[in-house]
């Protein structure tokens, strides 16, 4: 799969337009249960957000377009994505909703320790909607991000996700990560369906083999979603399975199977490797990478996220993640990264370049 379409000069073409809700984030100052912490910091997390940052620090030009309140944490939001270079002038205020927001605890998410406490039902991203929503600036990239997130949060962001996945000509490439959040859909028992329908209507998708329908391996994964060209069945610390498929010159089409392990990581957090793999296999596709690539770029910059605390990192820079990705599979399977292997693989680069 390459990403169609020419290069626009034009000011409103951007690489990737990523939608969704983006909320503040309070992380604790210490360990323990929420009743216990005796006060936050401040961040930004949203799935969609997340992936439009690493993307714009990788080099990309990317737009988010998404809804916050008129309010103080509105503001933080969009200044702070802003900072990291993404495009947020198609942001809409809300002047009636608020600007969700959500408290955690510091441990790993998949443990029973962990505690996520969310206040945005009625938020300002709640009330996304074909009607309120510039569908041209949506549709002004190369490439479309959503996730499964989006249409859990109302039935109006249902309908916006049902006309952004619709196949139809001269649409951009659409992604989807499938991002299962049973919480979200806990007054919709046709959750899992529903993000079955969007999926197949996406040209490449990202899902977790732990949040697939229940299905058991990424063959079954991929015989219950054949449509997209491209799939990525994302298989925890085992590693990532991508089918993706190509035309012959005789007009048949042929699927491939990619399988590329995992690398061995010292996690800091356990906390936005999901969003972290989707942008770095996104930046990789930008690119016009060999599946084999995306796959490795997609782990790299989850490795950057699991080595550092929050939801977000610095990514490394190109040609470190490039040489890294090049390497042949049995020094790939050596690799160990702990904190701050980007910043100290990036030093030793340039200490052997200078004299």
């Amino acid at each position: 799969m390459t990403v169609d379409g020419p290069r626009s000069t034009a000011p409103d073409m951007v690489d990737v337009v990523a939608l969704g809700e983006s909320m503040v984030t309070f992380l604790p100052s210490v360990p323990g249960r929420l009743a216990d912490v005796p006060s936050f910091d401040r961040g930004i997390g949203g799935a969609e957000s997340n992936v439009a940052c690493v993307l714009a620090a990788a080099g990309h030009v990317v737009r988010w377009v998404g809804r916050v309140g008129a309010d103080g944490f509105g503001d933080h939001l969009t200044e702070a994505i802003g900072a990291y270079g993404v495009d947020v002038s198609a942001v809409r205020r809300d002047p009636d909703r608020p600007t969700g927001v959500y408290f955690r605890t510091a441990g790993d998410r998949a443990t029973d320790d962990h505690e996520v406490a969310y206040y945005r039902a009625g938020s300002a991203a709640s009330a996304m909607s074909v009607r309120n929503m510039d569908l041209d600036t949506i549709r002004s990239g190369r490439v479309l991000h959503l996730s499964g997130i989006t249409p859990a949060l109302s039935a109006d962001c249902l309908a916006l996700m049902r006309e952004l996945t619709a196949r139809r000509p001269g649409r951009p490439l659409v992604s989807f990560d499938v991002n299962h959040r049973p919480g979200l859909w806990r007054d919709a028992e046709d959750g899992p369906e529903v993000l079955l329908e969007l999926a197949r209507g996406a040209d490449l998708v990202f899902v977790g083999e732990d949040e697939a329908w229940g299905l058991g391996g990424p063959e079954a994964v991929r015989a219950a979603l054949p449509e997209p060209e491209l799939l990525v069945v994302k298989q925890g610390a085992t590693g990532a399975t991508a089918f993706h498929r190509t035309a012959g010159a005789d007009g048949t089409q042929a699927t491939h199977v990619t399988t590329v392990p995992a690398l061995t990581v010292d996690v800091v957090a356990a906390v936005g490797a999901g969003d972290a793999f989707a942008a770095g296999f996104l930046s990789a596709t930008l690119r016009g990478l060999p599946v084999r690539e995306r796959l490795r770029h997609g782990h790299l910059m989850a490795a950057a996220a699991l080595t550092a605390p929050g939801d977000l990192a610095t990514p490394p820079a190109r040609h470190h993640a490039d040489r890294l990705a090049a390497l042949d599979d049995a020094a790939w399977g050596r690799l160990r990264l702990g904190p701050g292997w980007t910043q100290a693989g990036e030093r030793a680069e340039e200490e052997v370049r200078t004299p």
